[in-house]
């Protein structure tokens, strides 16, 4: 079962990683160069729903294991909003401290990509919506619901599940160019996935992640994204 597991790791990586670097090139040419960029950006999230389908297939057809693992604990409405807000706290203050560090100590730009989606995203609400719904339950099924899990299971060790999910976490988010896109996605990915092996509950992060994005692109939305590189 662990070469399937692995597979299935394998599997999830080579996925998410061909969407970072090529599904934008990928659907420029089906449109032959006459696609907007929100039409783009939009078929590119969809795609990574494809990619949830098929790992879901996967563990279901090859693995004949429950996609989730670690079946989902049950909890008072009380610890979801307390949970949900207590993580949100610590992403949002960690992560700015962290780009804080990044910034004094490199002294780099704000990501060129992130630039460019920030036009995208001008007061289109349906577009933020639908992205922020795509990172919440795709990101946060596949990393840690389907491959911290696994990552432990393999390594027989609880670390490895939290720090290689992590490590993939950050690396998936580098290409937005910059240190700061990719080692603030790590320490998240660090924070949710210690959550994840204490609680077992994939739906708080998934609403945390929602909400964690949402704020960050309505707040991209009404100021310059130049004044929230911090963030």
């Amino acid at each position: 079962m662990n070469g399937k597991y692995a597979l299935g790791i394998l599997l999830t990586s080579l996925l998410l990683g061909a969407v970072m670097l090529y599904v934008f090139p990928l659907i420029h040419l089906i449109s032959g160069g006459t696609g907007s960029a929100t039409a783009i950006f939009t078929y590119s999230r969809a795609v990574l729903w494809i990619v949830l389908f098929t790992v879901f297939l996967y563990s279901f057809m090859i693995e004949k294991q429950p996609f989730l693992l670690w079946k989902d604990k049950a909890y008072s409405s009380g610890f979801y909003l307390k949970k949900i807000f207590s993580l949100y706290l610590i992403c949002a203050v960690g992560g700015a401290f962290l780009n804080l560090l990044i910034k004094f100590a490199t002294q780099e730009n704000t990501s060129g990509k992130l630039l460019q989606l920030s036009h995208v995203f001008r007061n289109n609400y349906a577009l933020i919506i639908f992205t922020c719904l795509t990172a919440g339950a795709v990101e946060e099924l596949l990393m840690r619901g389907y491959l911290q899990p696994r990552i432990e299971k393999i390594y027989d060790n609880r670390y490895a599940g939290i720090i290689v999910s992590a490590l993939l976490f950050g690396i998936l988010h580098s290409a937005y160019g910059t240190v700061g896109q990719v080692v603030v996605p790590c320490f998240i990915g660090i924070v949710f996935a210690v959550f994840y092996k204490i609680y077992s509950n994939i739906k708080i992060l998934m609403i945390c992640h929602f909400l964690y994005d949402f704020v960050s692109l309505m707040m991209m939305n009404f100021m310059d994204i130049k004044h929230l590189s911090v963030f």
